[in-house]
């Protein structure tokens, strides 16, 4: 109550002084619900005066005031749209430099902005602000996808000094947020337990998620966060942003609480150990923030995101996935010829569309048996392929299935060919011991030489091979001892390896789509350690762990969707775990869906349900691809688990529910409240994927009317006899 009290008195005061006669400029950044509402004070500078619902009046954001000023008249303190450091600002800084002659302050007035729409739906803003002393310009970007609700955010920085300037920190965004409390939800882990949630409420002080991994910068910490505004949101209820930075290295989150109780949150490239020099005349462009919000909970926030990535980001995001066989689990490094000429019929009696050959193919004079040895000798192992790959692209074609095969080319092992010819390319200190991961080390990517060998890895297997139809991209080893030859023999600065490293591998994939715009690949770093929306440009879909246990993919793929579409989200069928294989295939149909098992193992009812199964997936997974998402049974707040996806025409759905627990009872016994269906149409139910012998414990002749779907309610009977169930439901 004082709160308010206190900003009364403050806009009071604000009316009253010089600010009042001074025509601001107001630039509202619009979506079809929200507004993020920008203006400038009385010296200029820009500022953050709202954030949230769109008014329906769009005159009235003039008389929106920050409540957050303080009193001595030193507007845009705390609510900067794009924090310099050096000057006025007390705060942490957006943007902190070290100018030519030494000097360190920085001072940045609005100039001019404007608006451009690229289609009725996407428009982009620009604000161009100055430094009135040094040549030092920055251009804020917001892109704005009205009908989805999403914002993606950026800044160009350019300079026209004369001697080079130095970026000491650079972020994407600087947003400025009013609140009664402000809770943040971000993910830790690592190997095999990625994306595990924490929701904490932000005090004052600054909070900070990071990361300082270089490759495979995610291993421990995403670069995504929702943040809950008043109170914590839930599903359908609640002020709440979705946030995630466009970034596949090192990355930096800060949230400050701050002396008004307001929220500043900084995101972008971290600036650890990456100090960027800027030459005269030219610009540094940061990676996008990507957020939407939603005044209705975090389901609705996270089909915001699902639309938009499925339409703008994801490569073929609208299009449709293969379903495929795996050998790394069936064969590991051990395999031959005639081995993988077996599988690939094992694929055909699976009824999948790819077989795909995984680690251990290549590499002679260190054969590639083990992690240890071959990695970045990029030859097919003659004692295990004596005919090639090209060879086993036509057996599985003659088979009936397409091919796809795994390379990690941003590696190498010590013991191999390429470390012997080009220890130059390796990051490694050169006076220090070599500290591996996994055996290997990240060949040095801001090397253009290097851009070169990897671009050609991928190059000749298509050249040679034009109908491999997917690639496995691995990135196994983060970065130890940062240090590049190439930037030292080139004259440069070693702090920009963690920077250029990412852009040198944007630059590969970048070369590799326009010339395969079409090869389905997949984006895996050891399962989850590298997964954002700039890499997603050029990947069809992500691996989000190697721990394939079901009841621990539930979670984690639970997590995953409030950021990513199935479609995007790779599930395979494995051996872990110790539930039976329906649940292992029900939880793996909540993405593209895949198997990693030994077919010729199966017995006659396993392979007669996997069959049924793959037909299944493959009549409803338009639905899982492109439906909305609606997460209806939390599990980690139940015994059970229960999401839906449903077309946009309300017109199918498929529900998924699974027992995750049942120490406190055995299972579901109340009725589920569906979501996303037609109040007005009627419905029919179906369960898939029943094991054979099994009956449905569901009634297929009852009619549902969709308002009693989701207002009474449906009981998929989930318990101990019956862990995992699949439902269709389709409009009469």
């Amino acid at each position: 109550m004082y709160k308010h009290i206190f900003n009364s008195v403050l806009l009071a005061i604000i009316g009253t002084s010089s600010f009042a006669q001074h025509a601001p400029t107001i630039i509202p950044i619009e979506t079809r619900q929200n507004v993020l509402v920008l203006q400038t004070d009385k010296d200029n500078h820009l500022g953050i005066t709202y954030f949230g619902k769109k008014l329906s009046q769009p005159t009235e954001y003039k008389l929106i005031l920050s409540q957050s000023r303080q009193l001595d008249g030193n507007a845009g303190i705390y609510n900067s749209a794009y924090t310099p450091a050096g000057t006025w600002n007390v705060s942490e800084p957006a943007l902190q430099v070290t100018h030519g002659d030494g000097n360190k302050s920085l001072d940045l007035i609005y100039v001019s902005h404007n608006t451009a729409k690229e289609n009725d739906n996407v428009s982009l803003t620009s604000i161009v602000l100055k430094d009135p002393v040094y040549a030092v310009e920055v251009t804020l970007f917001y892109k704005t996808y009205f009908q989805e609700n999403v914002v993606e955010q950026w800044s160009v920085i350019k300079s026209e000094e004369k001697k080079p300037v130095t970026l000491e920190k650079y972020a994407s965004a600087n947003l400025y947020f009013i609140a009664k409390d402000y809770y943040l939800t971000h993910y830790n882990g690592t190997w095999a337990k990625e994306m595990n949630p924490e929701e904490e409420q932000l005090t004052a002080g600054i909070r900070v998620l990071d990361s300082k991994l270089g490759t495979r910068a995610n291993l421990y910490q995403p670069p995504t966060f929702s943040l809950s505004f008043d109170k914590p949101a839930t599903e359908t209820e609640g002020k709440v942003l979705l946030g995630t930075l466009a970034w596949s290295g090192n990355f930096k989150m800060e949230f400050e609480v701050d002396s008004y109780h307001n929220l500043r949150l900084l995101a972008g490239i971290n600036p650890y150990a990456s100090e960027y020099p800027l030459a005269s005349k030219q610009e540094f462009k940061t990676p996008s923030f990507i957020y939407t919000f939603s005044e209705n909970g975090k389901g609705e926030a996270s089909r915001n995101l699902h639309n938009w990535a499925r339409k703008y980001r994801i490569l073929d995001g609208e299009g449709t996935r293969m379903t495929l066989l795996n050998n790394w689990e069936a064969t590991y490094f051990d395999f031959n010829e005639n081995k993988l000429s077996e599988l690939f019929k094992d694929g055909k009696k699976l009824g999948v569309d790819l077989f795909l050959l995984d680690d251990g193919w290549f590499a002679n004079k260190y054969p590639r048996n083990s992690d240890g040895s071959g990695l970045g000798d990029w030859q097919e192992n003659v004692k295990k392929l004596p005919n090639g790959i090209g060879y086993l692209v036509k057996e599985a074609q003659k088979t009936g299935i397409k091919f796809g095969i795994w390379v990690e080319p941003e590696m190498v092992n010590p013991k191999s060919e390429l470390y012997e010819k080009h220890p130059d390319w390796v990051i490694k200190q050169p006076q220090r011991p070599e500290h591996y991961m996994r055996n290997q080390l990240p060949l040095d990517l801001s090397n253009p030489e290097v851009q070169d060998f990897v671009y050609g890895i991928l190059d000749k297997l298509f050249t040679e091979n034009p109908d491999i139809a997917y690639i496995k991209w691995d990135c196994n080893a983060t970065t130890f001892n940062p240090y590049s030859a190439y930037l030292e023999k080139s004259k440069q600065a070693q702090s920009k390896l963690y920077v250029d490293y990412v852009k040198g591998l944007y630059k590969v994939l970048e070369k590799l789509r326009a010339k395969y715009p079409k090869v389905l690949m997949m984006l895996c770093s050891g399962g989850g350690g590298r997964v954002d929306y700039e890499a997603l440009k050029y990947f069809t879909e992500f691996w989000p762990s190697d721990n394939t246990d079901p009841l621990e993919r539930i979670f984690m793929q639970w997590e995953y969707s409030y950021f990513f579409p199935s479609i995007a989200l790779s599930a395979h069928v494995t051996d872990w775990g110790k539930q039976p294989l329906k649940f292992r295939t029900d939880v793996a149909m909540m993405g593209r869906l895949g198997y990693d098992i030994v077919v010729s193992h199966l017995n006659e009812k396993d392979l007669q349900f996997s069959q049924q199964a793959v037909a299944h997936y493959n009549a409803v997974k338009d639905v899982i691809f492109q439906g909305d998402l609606f997460r209806l049974v939390d599990p980690k707040k139940n015994d059970y688990a229960a999401l839906m996806y449903a077309t946009k025409s309300k017109s199918k759905a498929v529900l998924f529910a699974y027992l995750v627990g049942n120490r406190n009872g055995d299972g579901s016994d109340t009725p589920i409240r569906l979501e996303g269906l037609d109040a007005s149409k009627n419905y029919k139910v179906k369960e898939l994927n029943l094991y054979p012998g099994t009956k449905s414990a569901i009634r297929e002749d009852q009619v549902y009317s969709g308002e009693y779907l989701m207002t009474a309610g449906f009981n998929p009977v989930v318990n101990a006899r019956r862990t995992s169930v699949v439902i269709e439901i389709e409009a009469m």
